[in-house]
């Protein structure tokens, strides 16, 4: 699938929001490097530490499958391209330097990777 066919799949998830306090949208998904897709949207809670975000479910989704990523597409109703909070950014870390793509419902578009999102982010090690 090529970019603007993922975007749609992720505006698509993005209706799916559970958004009752902050009724902002976000739609992703995640292509694995098998060639499957995994949609996500944000699903908010009244104890708004339990909600999560729409990145994070279509990764979540995508390692549960027993996938690895290649390619994520995050999409929401923003004046620019909508960029991924710094949870999310230090959970795409976890799983690779993978392309992302940030988009807005206007059809703006920012290619990046993880690396450039979230530079020198934090890794486990053991001492």
């Amino acid at each position: 699938m090529n970019n603007d066919e993922l975007i749609e799949l992720a505006i698509d998830a993005m209706k799916r929001a559970y958004v009752p306090y902050s009724n902002f949208r976000v739609g992703a998904v995640v292509v694995s490097k098998s060639g499957k897709i995994f949609t996500g949207c944000n699903v908010e809670n009244a104890s708004y530490g339990l909600s999560i975000c729409a990145e994070r479910v279509a990764i979540f989704s995508t390692i549960a499958s027993g996938e690895e990523i290649e390619k994520l597409v995050v999409v929401a109703d923003t004046p620019q391209p909508v960029s991924p909070c710094g949870a999310c950014r230090q959970v795409m870390s976890e799983f690779g330097d993978f392309e992302v793509v940030l988009a807005n419902t206007n059809g703006d578009i920012i290619t990046t990777k993880v690396s450039d999102l979230l530079p020198h982010a934090f890794k486990f090690q053991r001492w």
